[in-house]
C-alpha cells in the first residue's frame, strides 16, 4: 500500500488525533473551571457549603443551588442601616434582653421577630425561614448555623418544649446575629471619648 503525506488514511489519522488532543484540552480547562467555582464557592459559603453538599446529594446540584442563591440576593436592594435604625434596633435588643429574666420565652420570640425586622429593613424579602436563611446565607454564611438553632429553638418555644438553658443558648445565638446585622460594634464609644 503506497501512502503520501495527501492519502485519506493519514489526514483521517491526524483528524482523529487532532480532536482526541482538542477533547483533552477542553476537558482539562471544564476541570480547572470547576475546580476553581468549587474553590470560590466554599471560600464564600463556608460551612453552608458541607450542608448544601449534604442536601443536595452532589456537588454539581448543590454549587447550582448555591449559585442560584447568589443570583437571586443580587437582585435585592440590600443596603446597610443607618446610624438611626441601628440605635433604634440597639434599644429594642436591650429591651427584650432585659425582659429575658423574667418572660425567656417570650423574650426569644421578640428576638426572633426583631432579627426579621432588621433583615426586612436591610432589604430582604419576606418569606419562608429556609428561603430567609437561603438567602441571608449569601452575605453571612458564618451566621447561618446560628439562624437555624436559634429558630428551631424558637419553634419549639413556641409550643412550650425548649428548656430555660436552650431559651439561653436561643438568645445567645440571636445576640451574636443580631451584632453581625446591625454592625452595634460601631455603635461603641471609644475609650478617649468616654473619659472626655
Amino acid at each position: 500500500m503506497n501512502m503520501n503525506a495527501y492519502s485519506p488514511q493519514i489526514i483521517v489519522g491526524a483528524c482523529v488525533i487532532l480532536l482526541v488532543f482538542m477533547l483533552v484540552i477542553a476537558w482539562a480547562v471544564k476541570r480547572q473551571r470547576d475546580r476553581k467555582r468549587t474553590t470560590e464557592l466554599r471560600g464564600r459559603f463556608g460551612p453552608e457549603y458541607e450542608v448544601a453538599l449534604v442536601h443536595y446529594g452532589s456537588r454539581r446540584r448543590a454549587e447550582a443551588a448555591l449559585e442560584g442563591r447568589v443570583r437571586r440576593v443580587e437582585q435585592f436592594s440590600l443596603r446597610p442601616l443607618s446610624v438611626t435604625e441601628q440605635k433604634r434596633f440597639v434599644t429594642e435588643w436591650d429591651a427584650i434582653q432585659g425582659r429575658f429574666i423574667d418572660h425567656p420565652r417570650g423574650a426569644v420570640t421578640e428576638a426572633d421577630e426583631l432579627i426579621n425586622s432588621i433583615l426586612h429593613v436591610k432589604g430582604y424579602p419576606g418569606g419562608t425561614f429556609q428561603q430567609r436563611a437561603a438567602d441571608m446565607s449569601v452575605h453571612h454564611p458564618q451566621m447561618v448555623d446560628a439562624v437555624r438553632r436559634g429558630n428551631e429553638i424558637t419553634v419549639r418555644a413556641g409550643r412550650n418544649e425548649a428548656s430555660t438553658e436552650e431559651l439561653r443558648t436561643a438568645m445567645i445565638l440571636y445576640r451574636s446575629l443580631f451584632e453581625e446585622l446591625v454592625e452595634s460594634k460601631t455603635l461603641e464609644i471609644p475609650p478617649q471619648a468616654q473619659a472626655a
